[in-house]
C-alpha cells in the first residue's frame, strides 16, 4: 500500500480582490479611461454575482490606489469616476515601494543613473525658459555660503527634479522624482558623515552647474553624460565611503 496523499487546503481569493481583478481588466483592455462612471453599486452586484460588502471594499482599495473617485450625488456626474493619479500620488506610492523593497543599494544607483541620464537629455531639447530659470534659482540656492546640509541636500534634490521635469516626459520625471526621493535619506546620512564637507559641496556645485550649462546650451548627450557620472562618481566616492563607516548603512 503506497503513502497515504498529502493534501494542502486550495488557496482562496478574497471576494473583493476578484472584484478589483474585473476592473482592472477593464482599465487594461480599454473599456474604461480616465472620467468613465462604474455602474452603480448595486448593478456591480448582480454583473459580477458577488456581495456588496466586496464591491465596497474593492471601491476603498482603488480609491486609496488614486485610481477612482467617489462624487456624491444623484447626478450624471456622481458615482465612482476613474481618474488618473496625480503625479504626487504616483511618486509617493513608487518611493515607499521602494524603500520598504529594500533593493539592494547598486541596484537603486544604475536606476538613477538610467533614468536621470534620460531625463537630462530630454531637457536638453524641451527646457524652456521657465524651466531654466528653476534649474538656476535651485543653483544659486546651494551657491550660498554656509549653508547647512540639510538645506543643500534639498536644493541639490530640487536642482535634480527640475531637470528631470523639465524633460517633458511625465512618466520617466514621476519616476526619477520617486528614486530620488527614495534615497534622500540615505543621501542626507552620507552628508553628515563627510569629514570635509566645503570640498564635497564645491564639488557638487561645480558638476551642478556644468549639467545646467549642458541642458541651457541644448547640448543633450553631454547633459546625459554629465549627470551619470554625477551620480555614479557621488555614489560611489562618496555614499559609498560613507557607508564603509556606518555598520547599519543606509536603506
Amino acid at each position: 500500500m503506497g503513502e497515504a496523499a498529502e493534501w494542502e487546503p486550495v488557496p482562496r481569493f478574497r471576494t473583493f480582490e476578484l472584484v478589483l481583478a474585473r476592473i482592472e481588466e477593464q482599465i487594461l483592455a480599454g473599456s474604461l479611461r480616465v472620467g468613465d462612471r462604474l455602474p452603480p453599486e448595486r448593478e456591480l452586484v448582480e454583473l459580477l454575482g458577488v456581495s456588496r460588502a466586496a464591491v465596497r471594499e474593492a471601491l476603498r482599495v482603488l480609491e486609496a490606489q488614486g485610481v477612482l473617485r467617489s462624487r456624491v450625488g444623484t447626478g450624471p456626474s456622481s458615482g465612482s469616476v476613474i481618474t488618473a493619479m496625480p503625479s504626487a500620488g504616483l511618486t509617493q506610492l513608487l518611493r515607499l515601494h521602494i524603500a520598504l523593497a529594500n533593493f539592494p543599494f547598486d541596484d537603486v544607483v544604475e536606476s538613477r543613473a538610467t533614468l536621470e541620464s534620460a531625463s537630462a537629455r530630454l531637457a536638453a531639447g524641451r527646457a524652456t525658459e521657465e524651466d531654466l530659470a528653476r534649474m538656476r534659482a535651485e543653483l544659486a540656492r546651494m551657491d550660498e555660503p554656509g549653508l547647512p546640509r540639510e538645506r543643500f541636500n534639498d536644493h541639490d534634490t530640487a536642482f535634480h527634479v527640475a531637470v528631470a521635469e523639465a524633460g517633458g516626459n511625465r512618466l520617466i520625471a514621476d519616476m526619477t522624482v520617486a528614486v530620488r526621493n527614495a534615497v534622500r535619506h540615505t543621501l542626507l546620512g552620507a552628508f553628515h558623515r563627510i569629514g570635509d564637507w566645503e570640498a564635497v559641496a564645491a564639488r557638487l556645485r561645480a558638476e551642478h552647474h556644468a549639467i545646467y550649462d549642458a541642458v541651457a546650451a541644448g547640448d543633450g548627450e553631454r547633459a546625459s553624460r554629465l549627470v551619470e557620472a554625477h551620480i555614479r562618481d557621488f555614489h560611489r566616492d562618496v555614499v559609498g565611503t560613507a557607508r564603509e563607516g556606518d555598520p547599519a548603512g543606509p536603506r
